[in-house]
């Protein structure tokens, strides 16, 4: 399962690189559309929609989301979705809690799945374009916050294998640990001092920088639990089964899903205090 992983992530890491690098904002919109896609069919399942036209349903309709948002990327319209997503993520926090302390017959969902998919795919992938958006850097930007996150998952992984203990959240995802996320924490820490160097950012910034990416890693890992959460109610094991060694797509992005929204959220509101 590990060779399978290592061997999917060294074909997928470079098309994602070259992608936010050498694409325009437009084809990578487009591409990352792709993605969130196909995402969008492996949560309609998880929904419940069972039949073949149900679920294409769903996905054309997240697809619409996405080429409405392109279009007012740049309007008020964005930035009402990204505050309402961080709210729907303080919600997903009690969420998590609650399958945490309560028993699998008395947890209820707040919202329907098929509205909470919106919630989680549409917003990152807006975030996603409007960073990438954000001249001359953009481009820069984002490949850091995919670093910064992908860093995050490696060190919670291997933490977690060599020193995992005591379990974050037993009944949602009983595979992650606090030394895991410790570890998480570290390494993101380690990745905003290393770009913090490259783009010369020194004395407070330095610090609300840092604090940000710990809470982009923080949301990510909220992310991860939230679709472990939504499988189990689903009672399925992986979203698909599209790459090798990773399960399906949404599994492969579902720390994207909140730390996205949460990263621009936070840029957004530390510019708006500067």
């Amino acid at each position: 399962m590990l060779k399978q992983r290592i061997i999917t992530a060294l074909v997928l890491v470079p098309v994602f690189v070259f992608s936010v690098l050498y694409l325009d904002t437009t084809w990578f919109a487009l591409l990352m559309a792709v993605v969130i896609a196909l995402a969008a069919w492996e949560w309609a399942e998880i929904a419940g929609f069972g039949s073949r036209p149900a679920r294409v349903a769903y996905t054309l309709l997240i697809i619409f989301l996405l080429a409405v948002f392109f279009v007012f990327r740049f309007s008020q319209l964005s930035l009402w979705l990204i505050t309402l997503s961080l709210f729907w993520w303080a919600v997903a926090i009690g969420l998590v809690l609650a399958y945490q302390k309560q028993t699998a017959n008395s947890f209820k969902l707040p919202l329907p799945a098929a509205v909470i998919g919106i919630l989680v795919l549409v917003p990152p992938w807006l975030s996603l374009i409007v960073l990438h958006s954000d001249e001359p850097d953009g481009a820069i930007l984002v490949l850091f916050l995919l670093v910064l996150i992908w860093s995050a998952d490696i060190a919670a992984f291997f933490c977690g294998r060599r020193w995992g203990k005591n379990k974050l959240a037993s009944r949602v995802s009983p595979g992650k640990s606090w030394e895991g996320l410790y570890g998480a924490l570290a390494a993101s820490g380690v990745m905003a001092l290393i770009y913090a160097s490259y783009r010369q950012i020194q004395g407070s910034d330095l610090l609300i920088f840092t604090g940000i990416c710990l809470i982009t890693v923080l949301a990510s890992i909220l992310g991860d639990l939230l679709e472990s959460l939504m499988k189990r109610i689903a009672s399925v094991k992986d979203s698909g089964s599209l790459l090798p060694g990773h399960g399906g797509v949404l599994d492969r992005i579902d720390s994207l899903t909140a730390a996205l929204p949460v990263f621009l959220g936070t840029i957004w509101l530390w510019e708006k205090l500067t």
